[in-house]
């Protein structure tokens, strides 16, 4: 099947790196919201968490792997090749190069049999590192109406060379399914392995492979529809894709992960679950994903604490997870210029009825402390993870949807903003914020972390309501 390539990277500028690969005076301060002066591909060595869109994060030893879509701010015309980034902490990133270099031939081919030409870049990775191999899919697709190709290459190392290996599943106009695109794979407890995978069209399939080939495990099978969405202006709304599944040991069910809407807007992170990795997944009201509806939680969506324009185009997330604690990583892009990405890695944690929420900060690798209730009071900044369907298609292009912190203060006493009605209560690590006498309960988990508006320390909160509304919080 011959060798595709090996990473590569080329920049004009050296980079500032040791031996281990790590800049030893990094700070936090260094990673910015906009990067023009560094965005060429001559300088692609320093892009580090930029340019990141739709990662898939797998640990090899001591590094963290990240495979994402072909993009680079400013540049219609890419360099094509699924881009490769490594981290020790998941903070600092460094840019490895492209896991190929072209098109991928066997995808290609689908796609001008069925006389389309496929677009000049590769979206959506999935790494999967089995007991002989890593796994790293693709997708590839064009102007056509659903005619897309999901294909797979094979490697020994995370950096490859990486070797053809087959198509695992494909799409075209006539075929009754979903947009082959976005895939990842799951191995369950059994040994068997899925992938799900899927963009706009007909909602999110799942489909089971041969765990020896990595491809379908019936020959020209689409798997079955598992997830849609609701109607938005009296059609079923279509922006629906990367789907990610990872399992929970510790509450025994696989999660199902969902972005909704347009990537560079108000992108948002949804989330279900279910017993068995083929579904059904069900909401956090029960309802089943695959109805005509739209589901919650929704535990990341476009966002602004004080001090800060704010981030959009939240979402089409890795989950995974290390030495017992859980991350999500997406992309985020700046208000200020949407059409810049930046790697975002949060933590995860999980609610005691077994949801997971994320944390309202970007991981800073800030040592967890233990936090008395003398350490909560005063004042916060909230926001509520609302959500509102904008009408119109070109609107739901541009307006993110923002949703903005307000302030609260807890009181010695006990009250929230000195209210009577409102009252707080911590054992540690969950904070209780009862709104007026039981209406609204918010259960949230309080933790350290970093405050990138104002680059210090602080204490943050995430959680869910009674309703399965996202909370978060910073202290300030």
């Amino acid at each position: 099947m011959g060798i595709v390539a090996a990473c590569s990277v080329d920049p004009e500028e050296p980079s500032h790196l040791d031996e281990q690969g790590e800049d030893e005076a990094f700070q936090l301060t260094d990673i910015m919201d906009t990067y023009g002066a560094i965005s060429s591909f001559g300088n692609s060595a320093q892009w580090g968490p930029y340019n990141v869109h739709d990662p898939s994060i797998v640990k090899v030893g001591e590094w963290f792997y990240s495979y994402s879509t072909d993009v680079a701010y400013g540049h219609p015309l890419l360099k094509v090749g699924v881009q490769v980034r490594k981290s020790k902490d998941l903070v600092q990133w460094q840019f490895v190069g492209w896991a190929f270099d072209g098109l991928p031939p066997q995808a290609t081919g689908y796609i001008t049999a069925h006389g389309g030409e496929p677009f000049e870049n590769t979206w959506a990775p999935y790494i999967l590192e089995t007991d002989d191999e890593f796994r790293l899919y693709y997708s590839l697709s064009s102007g056509i109406h659903k005619l897309s190709a999901i294909g797979l290459l094979t490697s020994d190392t995370p950096e490859g060379p990486w070797q053809q290996a087959g198509l695992a599943v494909t799409s075209d106009t006539d075929i009754p399914m979903t947009n082959a695109i976005d895939p990842s794979v799951i191995v369950d407890e059994d040994g068997r392995h899925w992938m799900y995978y899927g963009s706009a069209y007909d909602g999110i399939y799942v489909l089971e492979l041969d765990p020896v080939t990595g491809l379908a495990k019936t020959p020209d099978d689409k798997g079955k529809r598992i997830a849609q969405r609701g109607y938005t202006n009296g059609i079923i709304n279509g922006n629906i894709e990367g789907p990610e599944v990872i399992f929970n040991a510790a509450t025994g069910y696989y999660y199902l992960f969902l972005s909704y809407d347009w990537l560079e807007s108000k992108y948002n992170v949804r989330v279900g679950r279910s017993k068995n990795p083929e579904g059904p997944f069900l909401d956090f009201y029960g309802n089943d994903m695959n109805s005509e509806e739209d589901n919650g939680p929704m535990i990341v969506a476009p966002y602004r604490f004080e001090g800060h324009a704010g981030w959009q185009g939240t979402a089409h997330n890795a989950a995974f997870e290390e030495d017992g604690r859980f991350f999500i990583a997406h992309q985020g892009r700046p208000v200020v210029d949407r059409f810049y990405m930046i790697m975002h890695v949060r933590e995860l944690f999980w609610t005691h009825e077994g949801w997971p929420v994320a944390s309202p900060q970007r991981f800073a690798g800030i040592e967890a402390q233990e936090i008395d209730r003398d350490a909560l009071i005063g004042g916060w900044e909230q926001i509520v993870l609302g959500y509102q369907v904008v009408p119109g298609f070109a609107a739901e292009q541009t307006d993110p949807n923002l949703q903005t912190s307000y302030q609260i203060h807890l009181h010695a006493d006990g009250t929230i903003d000195g209210e009577p009605n409102n009252i707080w209560s911590y054992e540690a690590p969950w904070l209780i914020l009862n709104y007026g006498n039981g209406i609204f309960i918010d259960k949230v988990r309080v933790h350290t972390g970093y405050d990138w508006e104002n680059h210090q320390e602080t204490l943050l909160f995430t959680g869910l309501n009674n309703e399965g509304t996202a909370i978060w919080g910073k202290k300030k």
